[in-house]
């Protein structure tokens, strides 16, 4: 039955009635004054009792909204064009009991009324009123303190309604204040998903669910709990969502402030708002759970030792002494969130103060394929897609940069999209085209190169042996961890691979990095070397904080023979580079690690859930790949020191070789599969004329041989001949030498003999 709602009389505010037509009446079977229940669409229902419309017309309906579900109360709901989708006559009984929460206009009320006094007026209220468990009662008389009632419980409990009568006994549970209420229905309504952070949350309202909920008997016990929580992690991994969860499920009033709301212009301003927010956490706390959320807290409380803005200084100090002030007994916690939290002060993160740090790392594979899943819950994409694939390749993406991730992808489908209010499905290649286009957060503005034109194996020519050592070593062990965890094997600390320059070194990792869709970054001498004293060790530190964040991940460094220095006996000091090689070997020994790149616990499979064979491989794969492999380049070998050489460090040892005759061959062939080439040209007889040429020679014999025909015949030529190759061989020379070569063979037959 869809009745139009139409603005209720004056009249009639207060009296739970319900004006429809005869139309209605007659359809229902229902007297005048029986209780009904009225369902809005998509907003809830209410109760009321049946009355006749003054001018008898039917479709539409006037209501009194006193007894609503919750959610509708406070609503102007008249002016939503609602419309009525069900009406039901519904059974009722006389009450012997309620059980009822209160909401008060203020604090001020809750404090100055006794709790009998203000039973004897809810009894007075509801008097002959009928209510439903679970339904909010709309108080509308002057000169009372309450505002809203809400029904907890009834007995005899019902599903349909009851009536209360001058018998019905009310119980008092909970008195809250408007604002609170207010709050916590808001925070209810709200559908709020923190995928791949559940263990996280379930930590975290653990810590809060002893000092907000049960804070009495833990002063009779003698026990005391956190009353501050520091959130570390980088940003738009999720830390004020997951306090926004946390305060919901634990019906806690959400306090937020951040460090520009709280800075005045005038001195002590910045101190008096912060004691009126404390003020008001704490006039807060009396009536319940609170939480005190203070976001991006380091730019509140930077440390004073390092700062000479007095202003700051005081701040600090203010807050500690707030802080300090808390009463035992008061249902308040601390929750701050900080990505820089070697900038806070050292006094704030003194047990007393805030106690816990709960670290909160870059989503772990699982936990990325279940943030996918929630962000595309509702959105219309094909059977093609796997969210476990775009999980694999996002390595290092945090919340935020997924959820742009999916709004780029759904972008693309709609530009696609033929017709023009149309959606069209989001596919697998609209993911892949906004993976070029949204980069991980957390590497912009980071040290080196952070990515790289992909290059595949293919396109590589010959080194079929390089090929399959680089591919055990870097790419087995990530995409198949069950095979070696099967073998007892692990992937190596690093890599090394030597050879005559121009022979694809940097190419073959960038084909390596490409086909594990892990994390990369490249690092030269010219991003670690700075004039001041101590800065190039750090800077190769903080390379090595990047990749530890969005494991697995690929720290390659060219040419490292122009980065490091060797300690051998007899050589001159080379200072910096030493310093550096020293930070290098403690990185690669693990030394590096600090506790604030400790990384959340993955999301596990429960126990006695079916797995399937995906899952386990997902799981198996996230376990294994936790750590930063190392690929080091250089064409001076015997220049790096023999403590980077060990197993351990720079375990596996890669020698490029010159290419040979077959190789040339491959060479030749991809860097032609492009270019016109006329059938006289024998890519086997150019590959015995070119011996000693590195692939970089012979990419720029094939680029010099297409130019010497466009200048012979002209922008309209065709294709390229023999003789352009053969004039092209006068002009390039080999850059490889037969002693250079020797030296190369002598190191790789030691490597073979060690």
């Amino acid at each position: 039955m869809a009745l139009k709602l139409l603005p209720l009389d004056p009249k009639d505010h207060g009296t739970q009635r319900c004006r429809i037509g005869p139309g209605s009446f007659a359809s229902l079977k229902a007297k005048i004054g029986a209780p009904l229940r009225i369902t809005l669409n998509g907003f809830g229902d209410c109760l009321c009792t049946a009355w006749p419309r003054k001018d008898l017309c039917d479709g539409f309906i006037q209501l009194d909204f006193k007894c609503t579900t919750i959610g509708l109360n406070g609503l102007e709901l008249e002016k939503k064009n609602l419309h009525t989708t069900r009406l039901s006559v519904v059974g009722c009984s006389k009450l012997r009991r309620i059980t009822v929460k209160v909401v008060l206009k203020n604090q001020e009320s809750k404090q100055g009324i006794p709790k009998c006094v203000l039973e004897e007026t809810l009894k007075n209220l509801l008097k002959n009123v009928y209510i439903c468990a679970n339904h909010v009662i709309s108080v509308k008389s002057a000169g009372t303190p309450a505002l809203y009632i809400e029904i907890l419980d009834t007995d005899p409990f019902t599903n349909d309604s009851g009536i209360v009568t001058t018998k019905t006994i009310i119980c008092i549970r909970e008195m809250v204040t408007l604002e609170r209420y207010e709050h916590l229905s808001v925070k209810n309504s709200l559908k709020m998903s923190i995928a791949g952070m559940d263990d996280i949350c379930n930590s975290l309202k653990e810590l809060l669910t002893l000092p907000l909920c049960y804070p009495k008997t833990l002063t009779k016990l003698s026990l005391s709990c956190p009353r501050g929580i520091l959130l570390v992690g980088p940003p738009g991994v999720g830390k004020t969502l997951l306090v926004k969860v946390v305060a919901r499920d634990v019906s806690a009033f959400l306090i937020s402030i951040s460090g520009p709301a709280i800075h005045g212009a005038r001195p002590g301003e910045s101190e008096e708002n912060l004691r009126r927010v404390f003020e008001h956490a704490k006039q807060s706390s009396s009536g319940g759970p609170t939480l005190l959320f203070i976001d991006e807290i380091d730019s509140l409380c930077p440390k004073r030792g390092s700062s000479n803005n007095a202003t700051e200084n005081r701040v600090v100090a203010q807050l500690l002494t707030l802080m300090d002030g808390i009463e035992t007994a008061a249902e308040m916690v601390i929750v701050g969130a900080t990505n820089r939290p070697d900038a806070l002060d050292p006094a704030l993160r003194r047990p007393g103060r805030f106690d816990r740090e709960v670290i909160i790392g870059a989503p772990t594979l699982i936990q990325r394929k279940a943030i996918l899943e929630v962000l595309t819950a509702h959105m219309p994409i094909s059977s093609d897609v796997d969210l476990a694939k775009v999980a694999e390749i996002t390595t290092g993406y945090v919340g935020a940069d997924l959820t742009a991730l999916c709004r780029e992808a759904a972008m693309r489908a709609l530009l696609q999209s033929c017709q023009g209010s149309a959606v069209s499905f989001i596919n697998m290649a609209h993911f892949y085209e906004s993976f070029k286009m949204i980069q991980p957060s957390s590497f912009r503005g980071s040290i080196g190169l952070t990515d790289c034109k992909p290059v595949l194996w293919e396109q590589i020519g010959g080194l079929e042996d390089v090929k399959l050592q680089l591919q055990q070593s870097i790419e087995w062990p990530m995409k198949f961890p069950h095979a070696f965890v099967r073998m007892g094997l692990a992937l190596p600390k690093g890599i090394l691979l030597y050879g005559p320059p121009g022979c694809a070194k940097t190419t073959l990792v960038k084909a390596a990095a490409t086909s594990c869709h892990c994390s990369f970054l490249s690092v030269s001498g010219a991003d670690l070397f700075s004039p001041y004293v101590g800065d190039s060790e750090k800077t190769l530190a903080q390379v090595f904080r990047q990749a530890r964040a969005s494991t697995p991940a690929i720290v390659f460094l060219d040419e490292i023979d122009s980065i490091l220095g060797s300690r051998a006996i007899g050589q001159t000091s080379h200072g910096v580079q030493e310093r550096v090689l020293s930070v290098l070997l403690n990185e690669l020994d693990g030394v590096g690690l600090k506790v604030t790149e400790r990384r959340g616990n993955a999301q596990r499979l429960v126990e006695g859930q079916e797995k399937n064979e995906a899952d386990e491989k997902m799981e198996l794969q996230e376990i294994c790949n936790k750590g930063v492999l190392i690929v080091a380049a250089t064409n001076r070998p015997d220049l790096l020191d023999d403590a980077l050489m060990r197993p351990g460090r720079l375990d596996k040892i890669i020698y490029i070789p010159p290419p040979d005759q077959k190789t040339r061959l491959s060479i030749l062939k991809v860097c032609t599969s492009n270019t016109p080439t006329d059938p006289d040209v024998s890519l086997e007889n150019l590959a015995d004329l070119t011996s000693q040429f590195s692939g970089a020679d012979l990419e720029i014999l094939c680029k010099e041989a297409a130019l010497l025909a466009l200048q012979e015949s002209g922008l309209e030529v065709t294709a390229v001949k023999r003789k352009h190759y053969i004039k092209s061989l006068e002009s390039v020379k080999p850059s490889i030498n037969l002693k250079d070569i020797e030296a190369y063979q002598r190191l790789f037959k030691k490597q073979l003999l060690a």
